[in-house]
């Protein structure tokens, strides 16, 4: 037997690898499959099942792809609709690969057909379960992701995760491990843990969803505080339920080099999104205007699925050679309509002459020196609420990254302001400030460190907390 978690930082996803006797199983895999095709060749293992755990809402899954690429049978769990080939399991039905099975086990909660799949050895002892975003190390998935038409409510759905939880993990054997589908930074939860796995047995000592309660007490404990979900997750449940276009004919399409002439005709011709993936610290130092920063060192997935509209065309600002990756990091979460990329880069259209924007960047102290002195400065924290409630300058104003997708959110700000940005460490008010200077909003300077180089000299500032918030 052999089991390997694949898994995808930025997105904090883990896919899974399970293998016996020469044929194997892939749980939950990305969109972009070559790893498993890969793993399976270099193993001489033809992958025969594959297993989805729900209709993911946080990525695309690889599942349609990976079936036709290897013949093997997609599997979901009861309740499961879907408008391609699958093969809805029962609640138990156990599934032979070389010499162990998995056993299906329904756990509805998180959507209706979530569903966990039990592990059990060449002894049919019960090795490991793989449990999606039903349960995470620290937490269990949000029960406020109820598809279009479905007349559910979270606390419906909490109703069933506590019943879940109760009659199928609790159960299971302490030694079980648990691999659950993502970690820490993942949407898919409140606050899941820094590991990536763990066992049934300290997940019954640690995790608050599987003590001894009540299922009212369980239902308001996994539905308080929950923010708002990602705005692309109804996007990409959809896509992973109805199918997609395939990810190479995606990226053939979007590999098309575009001269600075050919790139400057489609900027002037559409409504269309530059989307510029550079470093933070290039993209500052000069840009073509207009364009939208999202870099490839940060969660760029994720932020672009929750910044950028799906309906809209797509051109790309790279470093030469990441074009690739960039693409299929965004073909990820559900990103198809791209129309190539800038030829030779940023660089081609500075040499060209093009007109450029730039960004400037300060120090904290800086900042800190001008706040006495300048009547028209503008703190903008664009951090969460959360973040900011923990402590943050007296004088700025809150307003997170994801609200200024709304234009609205920039509406006080006047041409005499002096608009200082700043997030927790520097890419996010980057970002941000791409977006403020794209309406047309350019007396901007963006805190270089963000609020870790703030705090570093809070001596020189006033700092508050927001009491109410924290409570």
């Amino acid at each position: 037997m052999y089991i390997q978690q694949l898994y995808t930082g930025c997105l904090s996803e883990a896919a899974y690898y399970i293998e016996s006797d020469g044929e194997a199983a892939v749980i939950d895999p990305l969109r972009d499959i070559d790893e498993y095709l890969q793993l399976a060749q270099e193993r001489k293992s033809k992958i025969k099942y594959i297993f989805e755990t729900h209709f993911h809402a946080d990525f695309v899954s690889g599942h349609i792809d990976l079936a036709s690429a290897t013949g093997a049978t997609i599997v979901y769990g009861p309740e499961t609709i879907t408008n391609f080939p699958v093969h809805v399991a029962k609640d138990c039905e156990k599934f032979t690969i070389g010499k162990i099975c998995i056993e299906v086990l329904h756990t509805p909660g998180h959507t209706l057909e979530s569903s966990c799949y039990l592990l059990k050895d060449e002894n049919n002892k019960d090795h490991a379960i793989f449990t999606g975003d039903t349960l995470f190390v620290g937490d269990v998935g949000r029960p406020d992701l109820a598809q279009k038409g479905e007349i559910l409510t979270t606390n419906d759905l909490a109703g069933m995760m506590y019943e879940s939880i109760q009659q199928k993990i609790i159960p299971l054997a302490d030694d079980v491990i648990l691999y659950p589908a993502h970690g820490a930074g993942s949407s898919c939860g409140k606050n899941l843990g820094p590991e990536t796995f763990s066992t049934i047995g300290e997940q019954k000592q640690s995790n608050y969803a599987l003590q001894q309660q009540t299922k009212e007490d369980f239902i308001k404990a996994v539905t308080e505080g929950l923010s708002a979900p990602p705005q692309y997750f109804p996007i990409n449940a959809k896509i992973n339920k109805e199918g997609y276009e395939s990810i190479h004919a995606i990226t053939e399409k979007g590999l098309k080099p575009l001269t600075v002439k050919d790139f400057k005709e489609k900027i002037n011709n559409e409504e269309l999104i530059i989307l510029d993936t550079r470093n933070a610290d290039q993209f500052v130092n000069g840009f073509v205007p207009g364009s939208i920063f999202i870099g490839l060192e940060g969660r760029f997935a994720e932020w672009a699925g929750s910044l950028l509209a799906f309906d809209k065309p797509i051109l790309l600002i790279t470093e030469e050679g990441k074009e690739k990756e960039t693409i299929v990091r965004l073909s990820r979460v559900g990103f198809e309509k791209f129309e190539g990329y800038l030829q030779g880069g940023f660089e081609a259209w500075k040499a060209a002459g093009e007109k450029l924007d730039l960004l400037i960047n300060v120090e904290a102290d800086e900042l800190a020196m001008d706040i006495p002195f300048d009547e028209n400065l503008v703190i903008v924290d664009v951090r969460k609420e959360a973040e900011y409630a923990d402590g943050h300058i007296k004088q700025a104003m809150n307003i997170p990254l994801l609200e200024l997708v709304d234009p609205a959110s920039m509406a006080n700000f006047d041409d005499h302001h002096n608009i200082y940005i700043h997030c927790a460490g520097g890419y996010r008010s980057v970002i941000a400030s791409s977006l403020i200077k794209r309406q047309g909003i350019h007396n901007i300077r963006n805190v270089e460190g963000g609020w870790n180089k703030i705090n570093e000299l809070k001596d020189r500032f006033e700092i508050e907390k927001s009491v109410e918030v924290l409570n």
